[in-house]
């Protein structure tokens, strides 16, 4: 389909929490491939919410196989709706950064390895994902975006875990 502008903070479409999706129709198939073609095209991105285009609902697209972080432990492209997390484990901190707010990156703490629950757009079939390190990261973050947070809400510290971005990449 398209590349699609990012939403950037303070928007207030991203504060809000996203709708559960009911079907996989031709307008979702649309929807996930508009989110596949913005991750593409964003520097650096491993993934994309709905809610980051404009869209109020509950999808997702995370792929961290081509980031050095991710490359050696991932599940590759993973198009996920109604994505929810039925456990998780560990704790780390780890700098995050993201499209909606590109000017800064921060220190956020999120579980080292989660399983996640979801219907997969490519296959329409309920998948279960036991992810971890990055991976499991980057999930956190994008499902963030479905229930209305940003990395700026889990900064450790607003003094000491934020800093100013030098450059996108």
């Amino acid at each position: 389909m398209a590349v699609q502008p990012i939403l950037k903070y303070p928007h207030p479409l991203l504060k809000k929490m996203a709708h559960r999706v009911d079907s996989l129709d031709t307008a979702i198939q649309n929807l996930v491939q508009d989110l596949l073609d913005t991750m593409a095209a964003g520097p650096g991105s491993v993934g994309v919410a709905a809610p980051q285009i404009g869209v109020g609902l509950r999808i997702c697209v995370v792929d961290v196989s081509n980031s050095r972080h991710g490359k050696d432990n991932n599940h590759g492209l993973l198009c996920m709706v109604n994505p929810e997390i039925i456990s998780r484990s560990g704790n780390a901190v780890m700098r995050e950064g993201c499209m909606s707010v590109p000017d800064y990156t921060g220190d956020v703490e999120r579980a080292t390895e989660i399983t996640v629950r979801f219907l997969d757009s490519q296959s329409g079939l309920e998948r279960e994902v036991a992810a971890s390190g990055f991976e499991a990261v980057a999930i956190q973050h994008e499902m963030d975006h479905l229930d209305g947070l940003l990395f700026l809400d889990r900064v450790i510290s607003v003094s000491t875990g934020l800093f100013r971005r030098k450059s996108y990449r």
